[in-house]
């Protein structure tokens, strides 16, 4: 039986694939550097990603690995690029050598937000407005170039109870402030990494009929970043206002899509997952996290 290959295995999609899959032998985790269980692999080294394929006889490539400071990516495009393009295009080249099969993950940062209605299809034009969103793009085109077998899948707004994101940052503000502003003009849809995970794992199975198909998964419906943290203050019981404020009284380097509500049609249709409302995940990761 060929095993199963997840890199990036510290962030927060990793930690969630791994921690579902605990009792499993034939899942392999590497990231940039060695931590228990953990195995240290460059993407970005053909010859260290064909050699730690061959060793371990992977027949499935899990990619969560990815630059993914958005803001930081502005002023260091080249190891944005690096992470995000060659370890991706390293990773796709060596499983079309080795007949192995690739779920790479991407995001709603690949459109401009500029759609004036319904959710955004996997048909859309892409038009990236930023560093990291050019770089998943790329990532993406690479692996339909080279022609590798496996899934394209974008995902938004990722959380959990681990590394660092939204949630968590208005967790600790609203420990803090009275009062906090937050963008209320960008529209998007939470994603829980465990939902994502789950999905994943249900895909693994069937990853090798496919070649660089893209699919959309976030949590079901949509919201803004005010609205979203208006709820994670609600859910933990925390008195802090939340206040919208427009993305120009926010200025950032990086420019994000002021909509990018995803459809999931395609990947329940495809393949059956399971995709709850964002609310509802919502409340499933802060029980954990307490």
């Amino acid at each position: 039986m060929k095993n199963i290959l997840i890199t990036g295995a510290n962030g927060q999609l990793g930690k969630e694939i791994m921690r579902l899959e605990k009792k499993r032998t034939n899942v392999f985790y590497t990231d940039i550097v060695e931590d228990g269980i953990v195995h240290a692999l460059d993407i970005c080294s053909k010859k260290d990603v064909t050699k730690f394929l061959v060793e371990h006889n992977i027949g499935t490539i899990v990619n969560c690995a990815a630059y993914t400071d958005v803001e930081r990516a502005e002023d260091d495009p080249e190891l944005c690029k690096k992470v995000n393009v060659k370890g991706v295009s390293v990773l796709a080249q060596a499983a079309k050598e080795l007949g192995a099969a690739l779920i790479h993950i991407s995001t709603d940062y690949v459109f401009d937000g500029a759609k004036k209605w319904g959710a955004y299809r996997e048909s859309d034009r892409p038009n990236p407005l930023s560093v990291y969103g050019s770089s998943k793009y790329e990532s993406e085109r690479e692996i339909r170039r080279i022609g590798t077998a496996g899934v394209i899948i974008r995902t938004s707004w990722l959380y959990s109870p681990y590394g660092k994101n939204f949630v968590k940052t208005m967790i600790t503000l609203g420990g803090t402030h009275k009062v906090i502003n937050v963008v209320n003009d960008q529209i998007g849809s939470p994603t829980y990494a465990a939902d994502l995970a789950k999905a994943i794992i249900k895909i693994i199975p069937k990853a090798s009929e496919y070649k660089g198909e893209i699919y959309h998964f976030s949590n079901e419906g949509s919201c803004s970043w005010q609205t979203f943290a208006t709820y994670i203050m609600t859910y933990k019981g925390l008195r802090c206002r939340v206040n919208g404020i427009s993305s120009a009284d926010y200025p950032q380097k990086a420019t994000r899509p002021q909509y990018s509500y995803l459809c999931k049609e395609k990947i329940v249709r495809d393949f059956g997952v399971e995709v709850p409302l964002w609310k509802d995940s919502l409340k499933k990761c802060l029980r954990r996290m307490q």
